[in-house]
This record gives structure tokens, C-alpha cells and sequence, in this order.
């Protein structure tokens, strides 16, 4: 996060019966966790569904297939203390390996190195609020566009 900066990023939700992949994050000063779909940076000249691809690529060295653009979310955020804007662009896809379908949770990695969790969860888990799907009101979005959970 660049303080001051509105970020643009492209996240992808992927379905498998009633679950979603998530990366799961932590907030220290809140000292809680939080979910979010993969995904990153748009970068400049890139279109975001590229750049959800490209991601998806670089993150976990996947292949995806049938991208759909589900909508737009306008995100400001608390996180660690510091105050963040992004502008998000929410696609829906499969994966063209269908193994990643049957591995309850796995790694990530960032393009500085780090490493990151990827959880499959319930969506019930967001719903009834045992767990923070950010960003805000993605819930409402895959409500909305009538988010088939069982593709597989």
C-alpha cells in the first residue's frame, strides 16, 4: 500500500460446491484475520483481466479459463493502522487443472517473495460472519450476480 495512492486491483473468485479459494490475511494492529479472492496489481496499460490472469500465473502457476467480469468495488480500508483505497475489479473463472480443486489449502507467493495461505471456505463462513471476506460488500456482488457455487 502507498499511503496517499488509490490502487488498482483485479481479483478472481474461484468455486468448487460451497466453497471459495481465498488468500488469508492477518492484521496485526486489529489482530484479526481476513479473506480475500487471489489476485493483485493492475499494472499501467494492462487490462484487469489480464492482469487477473497474469496473477493467478504468478501467484500460484495457474492456468485459468472462462473469465467473467462480475463488477466493481470501491474499497477504503483499514489495515495495520494505515488507511488504504483501492478500486477492485471482481472477475469469476475455473481453474483448467482441476487438481487445484481438490487441495483443501496450499501457498502462494507474492513478487517480492512472500508467501501466503490459500484456504477453499465456505461461503456460509462469510455469511454468518464467522469470517471477513474483504473487500466489503464482495459478498453483495456475488450475491447479486447469482454466483453459481457447484461448477464442478
Amino acid at each position: 500500500m502507498k499511503k496517499g495512492e488509490i490502487r488498482s486491483l483485479a481479483i478472481c473468485i474461484f468455486s468448487y460446491r460451497d466453497l471459495i479459494l481465498v488468500a488469508e490475511g492477518y492484521d496485526s494492529v486489529k489482530d484479526k484475520y481476513f479473506y480475500r479472492p487471489i489476485g493483485g496489481g493492475i499494472e499501467y496499460g494492462e487490462l484487469s483481466e489480464d492482469a487477473v490472469v497474469r496473477e493467478v500465473r504468478e501467484e500460484i502457476e495457474a492456468e485459468i479459463r472462462e473469465v467473467t467480469y462480475l463488477g466493481t468495488i470501491e474499497n477504503i480500508f483499514t489495515f495495520n493502522g494505515e488507511v488504504g483505497h483501492e478500486i477492485v475489479m471482481v472477475y469469476d473463472a475455473d481453474f483448467v487443472d482441476n487438481s487445484f480443486y481438490n487441495i483443501g489449502s496450499f501457498e502462494g507467493k507474492e513478487d517480492d517473495g512472500s508467501v501466503f495461505k490459500l484456504i477453499w471456505c465456505s461461503l456460509s463462513d462469510f455469511q454468518e460472519g464467522n469470517r471477513r471476506l474483504v473487500p466489503d460488500n464482495l459478498m453483495e456482488l456475488i450475491s447479486h450476480n447469482g454466483k453459481s457455487i457447484s461448477k464442478i
